[in-house]
C-alpha cells in the first residue's frame, strides 16, 4: 500500500497551556541511515513533552521539533543500513521527538518488538520509563538483589515502572506518592511500604523502617527533597536524580552526609545520549526485561487511553496529577 504524502501531527504553535496545541498536516518524513518510519498506532504521554509544551525542555538541534518521546505501531519503510527490522514488523520505540504524530522516524537502535501478548496501547506505554529506570536505577545507580531503594513519585509512569523492576529483580522497595488512595496502588505493585508525603515525612519513616536508610533513591523532585534523600541513604548509598519538580537549585544544605556515609550523587536524562548509549538500554531490556513482561511479572499501568485529537484533554489530565500510571493516546 502506498504511504500518503502528508500526516497529521500536533502542531505547537508556541509556548504555553495544553490550549496551545492543535493538529495541523505536514509532509511524511523519509528515513535516513539507520532509521525506519512507523504508522503509529499509539502514543505515550510523558512529563517531558509538558516541559517541551511549556518551553522549558527544548529538543536537541538534531531531534525533531515535534512533541512526543515514545511510540507503538507498525515499521511502513526502512533507511539504508537497517538489517534487523523489516517492513510490516510491530514496534515501539523511543523517539528523538516527533512522536506526536501518525508516522514518526526511530533510530533502528531505539526500537523493541511488541511483547508477546501486547497490543498497541500497552506497547506504547513501554519505551520512555523503561529506558530511564532500567539507565539510572540499574546501569547508574547499580541496584542489585537483597538491596533497599526508595521510589519518589511511586504512581507516577515511572515510578510504576520502578516499583516493578525493582521488585521483580529482588530489592526492598519503598514509594512515595500524595494520597491514600496512591500510596495502596503503590503497595500492591511491590512496595513495602508507601509514604504519604503530604502527611508523613519520608526520612523520619525511612529511618524508622530501615533503622540505617536505602542503598538507593530513585528522585524526581531535586531540590526540595535534596537534604532529607541524603539523611535516608545508608553508608555506601547513591542518590540518582532524574527530573527537578522540586526546583534544581539547593541552597544551605548540609552536604556533610556525602562524606560521612560515602555517598554517590549522580543522575542524568535520556535526550543527550549517544545513539550508541541508549542501543546499549535496548539491549538489556530486550535480554532482562521483556521476559519478564512476557511472563506477566511485571507490567504498564495505563490510567487511561485517549484518542489522539484529545491531546489538550490529555495534557491536562497529566498537569492535575490525579493519574496513577501512564497516559496513552490512540491513532
Amino acid at each position: 500500500m502506498p504511504l500518503p504524502q502528508e500526516m497529521r501531527f500536533v502542531d505547537l504553535g508556541s509556548f504555553g497551556g495544553p490550549e496551545v496545541m492543535t493538529i495541523g498536516r505536514r509532509p511524511l518524513p523519509v528515513p535516513e541511515e539507520g532509521q525506519v518510519l512507523v504508522r503509529a498506532e499509539a502514543i505515550g504521554v510523558n512529563r517531558p513533552d509538558i516541559a517541551q509544551r511549556q518551553g522549558s525542555y527544548p529538543p536537541p538541534k538534531d531531534a525533531s521539533p515535534i512533541l512526543g518521546l515514545e511510540l507503538s505501531g507498525e515499521i511502513v519503510a526502512v533507511g539504508p543500513g537497517v538489517t534487523d527490522h523489516a517492513v510490516g514488523d510491530k514496534v515501539c520505540g523511543l523517539a528523538n521527538g516527533g512522536a506526536y504524530a501518525e508516522y514518526c522516524l526511530l533510530p533502528a537502535g531505539q526500537i523493541l518488538p511488541f511483547p508477546k501478548g501486547f497490543g498497541a496501547v500497552k506497547a506504547a506505554a513501554l519505551p520512555e520509563t523503561f529506558f530511564t529506570v532500567w539507565a539510572n536505577l540499574f546501569q547508574m545507580a547499580g541496584l542489585t538483589e537483597g538491596e533497599t531503594v526508595l521510589i519518589h513519585g511511586g504512581t507516577s509512569g515511572i515510578g510504576t515502572t520502578a516499583i516493578q523492576l525493582a521488585r521483580a529483580f529482588g530489592a526492598e522497595v519503598y514509594a512515595t506518592a500524595g494520597s491514600r488512595e496512591k500510596c495502596e496502588a503503590c503497595e500492591r505493585l511491590g512496595a513495602k511500604r508507601a509514604i504519604n508525603y503530604r502527611s508523613e515525612d519520608f526520612a523520619a519513616v525511612i529511618k524508622a523502617e530501615t533503622g540505617q536508610g536505602v542503598d538507593i533513591i530513585l528522585d524526581m523532585i531535586g531540590a526540595a527533597y535534596f537534604e532529607r534523600n541524603l539523611a535516608s541513604l545508608a553508608k555506601d548509598g547513591c542518590l540518582s536524580i532524574i527530573a527537578f519538580l522540586g526546583g534544581a537549585v539547593a541552597e544551605k544544605v548540609n552536604l556533610s552526609p556525602i562524606m560521612v556515609k560515602r555517598l554517590t550523587v549522580t543522575g542524568s536524562t535520556m535526550r543527550p545520549r549517544t545513539a550508541e548509549e541508549k542501543r546499549a538500554i535496548r539491549d538489556d531490556l530486550l535480554a532482562e526485561v521483556w521476559p519478564l513482561l512476557e511472563a506477566g511479572a511485571v507490567a504498564p499501568v495505563i490510567h487511561k487511553v485517549f484518542a489522539f485529537e484529545d491531546i489538550v484533554a490529555a495534557h491536562r489530565l497529566m498537569e492535575e496529577g490525579s493519574h496513577i500510571g501512564k497516559v496513552v493516546l490512540t491513532v
